[in-house]
């Protein structure tokens, strides 16, 4: 979808059977106990809705800029149902998805997750008229120098991101290369197999992902009786809500190690879900090993302050019989560093992470966290599991967040280069049906200049293949006189035939007389920023308003490789 929307089109990617499809299986995938989430496919889904919608409109339908903004928003919507989270969402198509995001989109995308969040409250599907599955309300304040596990758990999210975006790539490419990738039914059965035989006999991992998560962020009261709240109970008086800190008891121990089997688990199958063929989605995984590892360092520290509460670090702030640590908390925080190190998101995902869980005293240790784990991971490797997918698939994507700072020139990239056959152009009033439809079955372009003169070379505009070959297919079939011989005119005043020629046929209507062009000693640095900021497909090249030679986005992607001492050709467009 954030190469749909930075001017690339994928067909059939959001047409109704993908939207069917992908509801039915989405629905299965996530309650077959496998360890993925929903989000990132009910971002497609609510795209593929955007998409199907903007047929109905003329205005959309024609208009291809004004469809991306569709999807812009539909993206938030979809992030707005997935969390219940309707300001993350907007922030998160802005940060992740979008590719140019103006203020007009920024409102319309708001009022789309609106309606998204006020549709699902009405019909309330967790039956605890809550947007989410995990709301919680800590009430402790959290102390400074808790910072310092926060950001520990930050470096965690940080590592485990880039650990896991290396790993998940690496056997993803080994899927493309290799023949596993021919058995994509025989794979999911396998690790189906598996997930379920290693998930039964551990309870932290046989509940689904969701609850787990919920049970890792609950604060422990007086009439939680799961285990991770089996405390030793050694008080007379009860103050209000908040129990003192208690010494652990066995229940503690047993879900501690549970957890930590359950963790193993976690980080090592969800490297080979997320990217089968089933609809999965990825932060649900990453917030479920985030918030096992936070909360058992939240156990510890809770334990560290119970026993030691006279050590200088806490003399100042944990007396004895006080509640000062708060586990579920630290649960909440290394959820949000996993999902950073893994997406890179920072100012989206606190957001979300707030308003999941309803702790807006808790901003400060979540963007501690988000950030320290984007900086671990952006040290280890630049890229986020997206854009790594990108680029393992191949996918005409321009970056836009880097710089390109080399000193070439338009000239130096275009096509056709010296030792190349010459460009293949149309011209204005030359050409016959025959010859148009001769060029079109001998080369595979998606569209070609038009010029005054094969001898001039003057640039009249750009035509789209598609577009041809659906105008002159309509006028053999209803327009009188139409043969082979019949020339064909992009001008708008045509010359009066001598009776006995074929009538002609006329193409102004459909050749673009504003194509996007530079000049030959326009920097490529100039070029690359035009490609990403207006998403061009391609972008032609004249000198004094002749024709030299056409830029598409794969010779911009090529250059920007070559430059990078990459090979250019390793850049694959599947």
């Amino acid at each position: 979808i954030k190469t749909i929307l930075s001017g690339f089109i994928i067909r059939g990617y959001l047409g109704k059977w993908t939207l069917i499809i992908k509801t039915v299986t989405l629905v299965l995938a996530v309650s077959s106990g496998l360890s993925l989430g929903k989000e990132g496919p009910l971002v497609h889904v609510a795209c593929c809705c955007g998409n199907i919608l903007c047929h109905l409109f003329t205005k959309y339908r024609k208009n291809e800029a004004k469809r991306r903004e569709v999807l812009s928003a539909a993206a938030a919507a979809g992030v707005s149902v997935a969390f219940g989270a309707p300001i993350g969402g907007v922030l998160f198509s802005l940060e992740e998805v979008s590719y140019y995001f103006p203020l007009k989109t920024l409102w319309r995308s708001f009022f789309a997750a609106l309606v998204a969040a006020f549709t699902l409250r009405s019909i309330n599907p967790f039956g605890n008229s809550r947007l989410v599955l995990f709301y919680v309300e800590f009430h402790t304040p959290w102390h400074l120098l808790e910072l310092v596990p926060f950001i520990l758990l930050g470096i965690f999210g940080g590592l485990w991101g880039s650990f896991f975006i290396r790993s998940n790539i690496a056997w993803c490419r080994r899927r493309k290369t290799t023949k596993l990738g021919k058995y994509p039914v025989l794979e999911v059965l396998i690790v189906t197999a598996i997930t379920a035989v290693l998930a039964f006999p551990n309870e932290y991992t046989r509940m689904s992902t969701s609850e787990l998560i919920s049970e890792l962020f609950n604060d422990c009261g007086l009439l939680d009786f799961s285990k991770l709240c089996e405390y030793v109970n050694d008080f007379n008086s009860t103050k209000g809500d908040d129990l003192p800190d208690r010494a652990a008891g066995p229940g503690v121990y047993t879900a501690m190690w549970q957890l930590a089997l359950a963790l193993i688990l976690k980080v090592f199958i969800t490297i080979f879900t997320f990217g089968m063929k089933v609809p999965s989605g990825l932060f649900i995984p990453s917030m479920a090993v985030g918030a096992i590892v936070g909360r058992l360092l939240g156990v510890g520290m809770e334990q560290l302050a119970y026993y030691h509460h006279d050590w200088t670090i806490f003399s100042g702030w944990c007396s004895q019989g006080a509640d000062c640590i708060t586990p579920g908390l630290y649960a909440m925080v290394g959820a949000a560093a996993c999902l950073g190190g893994v997406t890179r998101m920072t100012v989206s995902l606190v957001v979300i992470m707030f308003e999941l869980t309803g702790g807006l005293e808790y901003i400060v240790p979540l963007m501690a966290a988000a950030m320290t784990s984007k900086w671990v991971a952006d040290a280890i490797g630049r890229e986020g599991i997206y854009d790594a997918h990108i680029r393992l698939n191949g996918y005409p994507f321009l970056e836009a967040k880097e710089e390109f700072s080399h000193k070439t020139l338009a000239m130096d990239v275009m096509r056709p280069r010296r030792n190349d056959p010459v460009l293949t152009v149309l011209t204005q009033d030359s050409m016959t049906v025959e010859d148009v439809e001769a060029i079109i079955n001998e080369t595979t372009y998606s569209g070609y200049p038009v010029v005054v003169s094969r001898e001039s070379q003057r640039l009249v505009g750009f035509v789209l293949r598609r577009d041809l070959i659906i105008s002159i297919e309509n006028a053999r079939k209803k327009q009188d006189g139409i043969v082979s011989t019949s020339i064909i005119y992009f001008t708008d005043h045509s010359p009066p035939l001598p009776p006995s020629s074929p009538s002609m046929l006329k193409l102004r209507s459909i050749l673009d007389l504003s194509p996007f062009t530079v000049t030959d000693q326009t920097p490529m640095e100039i070029v690359v920023d035009i490609f990403r900021k207006l998403g061009l497909r391609q972008c032609l090249v004249t000198h004094n308003g002749k024709l030299l030679g056409i830029i598409t986005k794969k010779d911009v992607l090529k250059h920007i490789a070559q430059m990078a001492n990459q090979d250019p050709d390793s850049i694959l467009f599947n």
